[in-house]
């Protein structure tokens, strides 16, 4: 496993990280996903399995775990595998986020799974759950997925309360969704409470049907964030779960995985950090990992399957939570 800086903050972490999305709670709209849990549903199922995707994960020397308040258990399932495994706080680096409720109660048929709510009383609120969940082990905190229109990058006492952690040791970080993402990772580098950068990563959205962002997440690793790059794989879209993409992409002339490429392509950007895997399975995480092997000239003969951002932002959108 390759090792990168985390940006300018001191931190080492692993090229690929694992993220906990589709671990922490039954229902996740990437495609396939029912199939995958194939029935581990019930929570002490879903601790278990949860717990073999993260052994599985640090054993091929994964560092990075992500986790979010709204990921259902993510960080109970992440904090019980730290203990129960002796992992110490200098071992791995885990990052987590504020600004979404989870509200699905543990249904796959829920009519609405979070609520977003970027208010400080939250803030305070998810913080103290968060770090009293993960204790030490806690690297990184993250808004959950501003956007153009969310307005929290504008609330001042939000960003007073952030700068407070800045200042206490905790790396800050944004995350970003939508077709607007680049603007906001801009509004983002412009943030300096006490004339000190508030963030020390970002998170986004970058892919090879969704590439928009990257220009903007040049401009960040430049000055000095870390970059984390999220649904590399598109929720499934670019996996053998989408028949539709493995045809585009037969003319490689290869027997890489379609998701192994997807990351690959993220891999060899110079301004990518940590790419997250979000297997829900020790079979696609294995797959994932073989991205990082993928030689360059495959990598730049991938064909363009760039869509309209807010094509793809739609598409996102209308997946079923299975």
């Amino acid at each position: 496993m390759r090792s990168t800086s985390f940006g300018t903050s001191g931190v080492t972490v692993s090229a690929v990280g694992l993220g906990l999305a589709a671990l922490g709670r039954p229902g996740y709209l990437t495609l396939g996903h029912g199939e995958d849990l194939a029935g581990r549903t019930d929570v002490a199922a879903l601790e278990r399995h949860a717990h073999r995707m993260l052994d599985a994960a640090r054993a091929a020397g994964v560092v990075y775990f992500d986790a979010a308040r709204s990921y259902g258990r993510s960080e109970e399932f992440l904090a019980s595998w730290l203990r129960s495994r002796g992992v110490a706080s200098d071992a791995v680096v885990v990052g987590s986020k504020w600004g979404y409720i989870y509200r699905a109660d543990w249904r796959t048929d829920a009519e609405v799974h979070e609520v977003k709510l970027h208010s400080l009383e939250n803030l305070d609120r998810q913080y103290a759950e968060s770090s009293g969940r993960l204790g030490a082990h806690l690297r990184l905190y993250q808004i959950h997925s501003a956007t153009t229109d969310s307005g929290v990058l504008e609330d001042r006492a939000v960003m007073s309360r952030l700068a407070e952690l800045r200042d206490a040791g905790v790396i800050v970080g944004v995350t970003v969704s939508g077709p607007g993402q680049a603007e906001t990772i801009r509004r983002a580098l412009t943030i300096a409470p006490g004339g000190t950068p508030l963030f020390g990563a970002v998170q986004a959205t970058w892919n090879l049907l969704e590439p928009s962002a990257g220009q903007a997440l040049a401009e960040a690793a430049d000055a000095g964030l870390a970059v984390i790059v999220k649904d590399a794989v598109a929720n499934g879209r670019l996996s053998a779960q989408n028949p539709s993409i493995l045809d585009r992409l037969r003319g490689l002339g290869s027997d890489w995985p379609v998701d192994a490429l997807a990351m690959a392509a993220v891999l060899h950007q110079p301004w990518a950090t940590v790419v997250l895997s979000g297997a829900a399975t020790e079979e696609q995480l294995a797959s994932n990992l073989r991205a990082l092997d993928v030689p360059a000239d495959v990598v730049d003969r991938l064909p363009v399957l760039s869509e309209p951002p807010g094509q793809y932002w739609a598409t996102r959108t209308s997946l079923d939570w299975t």
